[in-house]
């Protein structure tokens, strides 16, 4: 979608420049003009190399025109182009990369990214689309051929997110993460739904899930595009407990993790919690008889005990109301063993 809309206004035929057009006074780095230029008299003509300020004067009054109805493919300085405001995605494989670089060099770039001149840093641009053509570009050398049209923040968002949604690019929590960060910018529910094709109660989906997860284990893990909502939901359900998602994170943090592959680095978290939880104790307790009056669970952060009063009815209260006795006994005992007494 946001690929033909790019195209329909592309035309690369350089009109003539309007009769009633303003001096040419303006600096023009795009061009190739460092300092701020006058149209040459007669005189100054004739002092210039043949080549004419004039003439070139001409051909930027047009380029320029171009650039501002946004009809013009340019080719831009990597170093003046910045990233979007909002990352859509968790990482990309070198092997993809290296593709993307191996293809541009052996038949130039055929598609231009999208750009819109810096809303806050005169004289650069940001992506809308196109992210991993720059990278690719920065790492060959040169130019990066692109269009630039004025956008509002809606408009990038949503270029963007329906660049990446034509080419089926981003895997779900890429697009579930992106749709999250769009709602933290406060852009309403229609702007993101737009971006990413998706109906309101998809939407709700993806963002409750990502609510259910830290952040920066998303990051840690990436894109995992061997996993869908299914099994993002199912390490969502395993993450719940405090004692978890700790060991979640010390999981990200171990030695060779920043290896593995994205699909490798979510198998690992999600064996990790799965191991937590396979040990956590389950027991019952009888007081010498068969039938089980309490029965206990146990996870890294809590122990419960549950008094079945089918069995013995008063026997939850009768414990409760010992507790202050009991913690009292039990503080007694951590001060003998810490005395040694």
């Amino acid at each position: 979608m946001a690929r033909k809309n790019v195209f329909s206004m592309i035309e690369t035929d350089v009109g003539p420049a309007a009769e009633n057009e303003p001096p040419f006074v303006n600096s023009r780095p795009l061009a190739g003009f460092e300092k701020p230029m006058k149209r040459a008299s007669p005189v100054g003509a004739i002092s210039q190399s043949l080549g004419g300020v004039h003439e070139k004067a001409q051909r930027v009054d047009a380029l320029e025109k171009q650039l501002a109805e946004g009809q013009a493919i340019v080719d831009l300085d990597t170093a003046m182009v910045d990233s979007s405001f909002v990352v859509d995605r968790l990482g990309v494989s070198s092997e993809d990369q290296e593709l993307l670089v191996s293809q541009i060099r052996e038949h130039g770039q055929q598609v231009p990214i999208l750009v819109r001149p810096h809303p806050e840093r005169e004289g650069r641009f940001q992506v809308a689309y196109g992210h991993r053509r720059l990278a690719a570009i920065k790492k060959i050398g040169g130019p990066i051929r692109a269009v630039i049209r004025d956008l509002t923040d809606e408009q990038l968002v949503v270029s963007q997110g329906q660049e990446n949604n034509a080419r089926t690019d981003l895997t779900f929590i890429e697009r579930s993460f992106f749709a999250s960060r769009l709602e933290e910018r406060n852009f309403g529910r229609d702007v993101i739904m737009s971006a990413l094709g998706v109906d309101k109660a998809a939407l709700s989906r993806m963002i409750a899930l990502v609510n259910r997860l830290p952040a920066e284990l998303i990051e840690a893990i990436g894109a995992a595009p061997g996993f869908g909502r299914t099994r993002w939901a199912e390490l969502a359900d395993l993450i719940e407990e405090k004692a978890r998602r700790s060991t979640a994170l010390e999981a990200i943090q171990s030695s060779g993790f920043v290896s593995l592959t994205s699909d490798a680095r979510f198998q690992a978290v999600y064996d990790r919690l799965r191991e937590s939880r396979d040990k956590a104790r389950s027991a019952f307790w009888n007081a010498g008889t068969r039938r089980k009056a309490v029965r206990i669970s146990e996870t890294g952060e809590t122990l419960k005990l549950v008094f079945d009063k089918t069995i013995e009815p008063d026997f939850g209260l009768y414990v409760e109301g010992k507790l202050s006795a009991l913690y009292d006994e039990f503080v007694q005992s951590k001060e003998t063993i810490e005395t040694g007494d």
